[in-house]
Formats: C-alpha cells, sequence, structure tokens
C-alpha cells in the first residue's frame, strides 16, 4: 500500500514533525555549490498541474531534480485533457508509465483524493485542489517559523497565529489552521464577515477554539504570527467586498498597525502578494517578513516529501550526503 499526502487534515504532530525534521536536512542541500544528492536516482516523479502554477511548479521540479530523480511536467494544455479525457483516465494513463509519485494541482476540491483511490502504484502529493488544502505550503510555513523561533529559544507550540484576509476562499489557510490546531496553537481568523464569517470555523474545523475578528486592530493584538492571504478573486464568484480600494483601507497589513497592535510579531504571505491591497510595501520588505525564506523553504519542503514517500528501504543515510 502505498502512502499519499493529500492534505494536514487528519496528520498527527508527529507526522508534522517527520516532514519538518526531514526538510531541515534538506535546507542544507539548497546552499550548496552542487545542489544534489543521489537519494532518488532512478525513481519518476510527475507533475501534473491543472491550474497555473509559478512557485509550486517550479519548487516540486527543482526539489524532484536535486534529488536526483526523473521529473515530467504534464502540461494540460497540450495534453488529451484538452480532447474530454477524464481525470480517471488521466491518472490511470500516467500510472501505466510507473511513476512513484504524481503531484497534482486542480481547480476542483477532493480531485487527488479521487485519483489516490484509484493508484495502487504511485503515491499522491496535492498541490492544491480547489479551495480545499494546499499542505506543502503549510509545511513550508511551518518550517519557517520553527527556523525563526529557534532563534528566540521558542518552538512552534504555544504561538498565537492570525490568518488575515480571505480566509473562506483559502486553502493555504485550510491547511495552515490544521496544523496549528493539531500543534495546540492559538487561532484567529481575521477579515470581513463576507470572508471570514462567524461561524466558519465551527462549520469548517469543527470547533469553537478558533476566534473569529472582523475588526483588524482587535484580531492583530498581541500575535506572534500574522499570515496575510491573497484576495482569490479568481474563486469569488460573488463580489465579497464592495472594492479592492475598501478592503485595503480596512484590511491592509501594514507597519503602523503591526507596530501598534502587535509589535513582536513577523510576517509570512503564500504568494504571489497584491502589494497595497492584503499587505503593505514596508511589511513586505521590512525585517518582520519571511517571505523570501519562505519560497527558499518550499524547496526542501518538497524535497522531503518526495523523499518520504519516494524513498527505497535503507534509504535514510542518504539524506544531505552525495
Amino acid at each position: 500500500m502505498v502512502d499519499h499526502l493529500l492534505g494536514i487534515q487528519g496528520l498527527s504532530k508527529s507526522e508534522i514533525y517527520r516532514y519538518l525534521d526531514t526538510a531541515h536536512s534538506f535546507v542544507e542541500v539548497s546552499e550548496r555549490d552542487i545542489k544534489k544528492v543521489p537519494t532518488l536516482r532512478g525513481k519518476t516523479i510527475v507533475n501534473v498541474f491543472f491550474e497555473p502554477s509559478t512557485r509550486t511548479l517550479s519548487s516540486f521540479d527543482i526539489a524532484g531534480k536535486r534529488l536526483s530523480a526523473d521529473t515530467i511536467n504534464v502540461s494540460i494544455g497540450s495534453s488529451s485533457v484538452k480532447k474530454g479525457e477524464t481525470l480517471l483516465d488521466t491518472v490511470r494513463t500516467l500510472e501505466s508509465m510507473n511513476p512513484d509519485v504524481l503531484v497534482m494541482r486542480h481547480s476542483e476540491s477532493g480531485a487527488p483524493h479521487f485519483a489516490s483511490r484509484y493508484l495502487s502504484r504511485t503515491s499522491v502529493v496535492n498541490a492544491g485542489d480547489g479551495a480545499h488544502e494546499h499542505p506543502t505550503q503549510a509545511l513550508l510555513d511551518l518550517l519557517t517559523l520553527r527556523q525563526h523561533f529557534a532563534t528566540k529559544k521558542r518552538g512552534l507550540e504555544g504561538l498565537r497565529v492570525g490568518f488575515v484576509g480571505d480566509v473562506r476562499h483559502s486553502r493555504v489557510a485550510r491547511s495552515s489552521i490544521w496544523a496549528h490546531l493539531t500543534l495546540g496553537n492559538e487561532v484567529r481568523l481575521i477579515g470581513p464577515n463576507t470572508l471570514v464569517p462567524t461561524d466558519f470555523a465551527k462549520g469548517a474545523f469543527g470547533t469553537d477554539s478558533v476566534r473569529v475578528y472582523n475588526d483588524l486592530a482587535k484580531g492583530l493584538e498581541g500575535l506572534d504570527v500574522v499570515v496575510s492571504l491573497r484576495m482569490q478573486l479568481e474563486r469569488q464568484e460573488e463580489h465579497y467586498v464592495p472594492n479592492l480600494d475598501e478592503y485595503s483601507k480596512e484590511y491592509c497589513v501594514s507597519e503602523r498597525m503591526l507596530a501598534k497592535y502587535a509589535p513582536d510579531s513577523i510576517v509570512i504571505h503564500p504568494g504571489p502578494m497584491n502589494r497595497g491591497t492584503e499587505i503593505s510595501g514596508d511589511v513586505a520588505d521590512g525585517p518582520r517578513s519571511l517571505i523570501r525564506q519562505q519560497v527558499t523553504n518550499g524547496v526542501a519542503v518538497r524535497m522531503a516529501v518526495l523523499y518520504l514517500l519516494a524513498r527505497t528501504v535503507g534509504a535514510t543515510e542518504e539524506v544531505g550526503h552525495g
């Protein structure tokens, strides 16, 4: 039976730390002059993205190559999907070529879960499905936070974390909220009622422990971590805010607001950023920002995921050596 990474929901605390510990081993590889280890030599990784992507696709591609795997990127625009082929037939066709890992991004929630039920020899990695989950983004965010708080002699637990913006449509927020709940952290959702309904946490996560704030100042107060979220306009079938200018006046994460209400906080953003809408330039480029470090850590985390899913027995000793 093969393993998959379909979401953060359902992962235990020890499983989350297993991914993070393994990713830590690969951070050093990306800092070398020769950024390659033989860990997955002879393995094949297929990246099939039914939605556009720059950061995630590139980092999975680089991650596979740095592990010495053969990586193939399938362009859906030139594939048989355009000719009417079903998702099931597509993934079965790909599995017939005996890849070890299939990395999938899809606009429909649950598509990677569906694929995993029909693949018996290939591991599936969810690289983002609709407005459902994006587990590797949550893991790279956690790795970034772990590195930062280690310098403060703190760990990943006991943190106050606030998600600001379009929580309703954000798969990054869902994965990250599940992760922080598993770690026992305080979670706040901050935004207009249309994007962060008062009953959202209960309905989406089955808990009353997640607090909802429609006032930015109150939500920010005393936070350790501020997660600024992109407005998911491509997933908003209705007008959830009057316009982006009005939204930015109320919910743009600025240095002025952080200095007043969360002076010791750091800021992360899953990207791409809409400067001036959800985050100000002085925050994005300022000392609080860990955004560039997130991008760097994306490769290490995806190396860890591919390694743990595709490795052979006895390959553990190869981590970090080559």
